[in-house]
């Protein structure tokens, strides 16, 4: 049961950068390498500030700013300085792996003993249960800080996908979608497409910093190698989510996204209690990928041939 608990809380807290990655990757159709670079801001700035007595709240949302200013920053060389896509990313992401340095002063920072977003719902249930740490579940003894990061993962997931739902359905953010399916379009709308472009890159970072901050906080650290890899995650989560759910509309895209980070990530808590060396997580994460994006087609052209020779007979 802990290790289901385990793999649910890190599955909501990382599709916060699924979520983000949704924005940019599908909506605007711009490859973000930024994300690398920004999902370790997100935990050096939380952590950094934790440490400093901040509280973790106010940490996590200064963190969203820290990584909303680094994608503008990103949408910036490319809208104003007419650098590509994927170059753009990468010059940010280098540039972020310094400032992260320079933010936390070492390599890692240690967050034991701190506090944390879920330390409210912990001390709710420390209290229902008379000061016990473990409580029953289904059967299950279970540990009333794992759940506590379980609630908290889950409420600030759902309130943020609603918020993004909502938000998209706004004119404001029918012309964020738009902008990613039909420049012309929008700019015969009179709307400034790099101004979208910019805008969208920072929302969509902010979400991953957000998710850096709550990971850092989860993990109980913030290490500057901890972001590499993490575009391929978010990646490959998206693309889950859709091959389960479908891109029949945009609740379902957003839940789609979300459904498919928290099953990768099930996965992965799977296989590395089956006996995975963790240092082949980032070699399996790849071959999801694969799959996820060879298999759609494969299972087409199957079915597309099983109905061919079904007519011949």
């Amino acid at each position: 049961m802990n290790l289901v608990i385990g793999a649910l809380s890190m599955g909501l807290i990382l599709s916060l950068l699924s979520l983000g990655m949704l924005i940019s990757f599908r909506m605007i159709r711009f490859t973000d390498i930024t994300v690398d670079g920004t999902i370790t801001l997100g935990a050096s700035v939380s952590a950094v500030l934790i440490m400093a007595g901040w509280s973790p709240w106010l940490a996590t949302l200064v963190a969203f700013v820290a990584g909303s200013l680094a994608g503008s920053i990103t949408g910036l060389l490319y809208t104003r300085f007419k650098i590509q896509e994927i170059l753009s990313g990468i010059l940010m992401m280098t540039a972020l792996y310094s400032i992260n340095l320079r933010i936390m002063g070492r390599s890692n920072i240690p967050l034991l003993d701190t506090k944390t977003v879920s330390e409210i719902p912990e001390l709710a249930m420390l209290k229902l249960t008379d000061g016990n740490t473990n409580t029953l579940l289904f059967g299950w003894q279970v540990s009333l800080i794992d759940l506590s990061v379980l609630i908290s993962s889950l409420v600030l997931c759902v309130a943020i996908g609603w918020l993004l739902y909502r938000f998209l359905l706004t004119h404001f953010g029918t012309a964020l979608r738009a902008t990613g399916n039909n420049v012309q379009m929008v700019r015969a709308q009179g709307i400034n497409n790099n101004g979208m472009i910019i805008f969208s890159l920072a929302l969509s970072n902010g979400l991953v910093a957000l998710s850096g901050s709550l990971l850092a906080q989860y993990q109980g650290f913030a290490d500057v190698q901890m972001g590499i890899g993490m575009m391929v995650w978010g990646l490959a989560s998206i693309i889950i989510g859709e091959a389960l759910v479908g891109k029949s509309g945009l609740g379902i895209t957003i839940a789609g996204a979300v459904m498919g980070t928290i099953l990768f990530r099930l996965l992965i808590a799977i296989a590395l209690r089956w006996g995975l060396n963790p240092n082949d997580l980032k070699l399996v994460t790849a071959l999801f990928v694969f799959m996820a994006l060879v298999a759609p087609q494969m299972f087409k052209s199957i079915r597309k041939n099983f109905l061919k020779h079904a007519r011949h007979d």
